[in-house]
This record gives structure tokens, C-alpha cells and sequence, in this order.
């Protein structure tokens, strides 16, 4: 499995036996020292926050969502259950600056 940037998985993410829709955020490397992905979350609770990217209607998802990047985490690549779809170049480029928002990295 070699998840990619931008595409979002079905994750197991131990919440109460639920799995939850997230996007890989993390750079593919075939040589990484361990099988860890970083992932935003999405939700379909929009607090109208900088800390989310309000993403378009997706074919893959049955609501509308939001990429909260306050709850930016890593999950073994095996937690990830099933590809859904990947998010268009611009959606992941706002993604890309609200975690530079969040991350204090500007």
C-alpha cells in the first residue's frame, strides 16, 4: 500500500469502532523508516475557522465536509481500510496553506 498525497482514505482511527474519511497529507517515500502516514481529518462540522478548508461536494463522501488541520496526526498504513478518491490541486493547495497557518511555518 503506498498511500499519496492528497488522496483520501477510509481510516480506522479507534474512535469507537468507527472509521473516518482522511486526507494523506504526507510526502511519498519509498524509503521511510517506518509505514506511518500524516493525515488530516475531515468532518462534517464547519466552525468557519482558518484551521479549515471547506471542500467541494465529492462524489466519494455523502456530506458536506471540511479539512480540519488542528487535528493533524499520523496512523500506521495499516489503519488505512479502503481509497476513496483524491482531492483536486487547488483544494490541496488551500489544505497545504491552512497547515502552514496552523504550523506557524510562514
Amino acid at each position: 500500500m503506498s498511500p499519496q498525497l492528497g488522496e483520501v482514505w477510509l481510516a480506522d482511527l479507534g474512535l469507537a469502532a468507527k472509521t473516518r474519511p482522511v486526507v494523506v497529507v504526507s510526502r511519498f517515500d519509498p524509503n521511510a523508516p517506518r509505514a506511518l502516514v500524516l493525515y488530516v481529518p475531515l468532518t462534517t462540522q464547519n466552525r468557519l475557522s482558518r484551521y479549515e478548508v471547506p471542500l467541494p461536494r465529492l462524489p466519494f463522501l455523502d456530506r458536506d465536509s471540511v479539512a480540519n488541520v488542528q487535528g493533524l496526526a499520523s496512523i500506521p498504513t495499516v489503519y488505512l481500510e479502503r481509497r476513496l478518491g483524491r482531492l483536486s490541486t487547488p483544494v490541496m493547495t488551500e489544505l497545504k496553506r491552512s497547515l502552514v497557518f496552523a504550523l506557524d511555518l510562514g
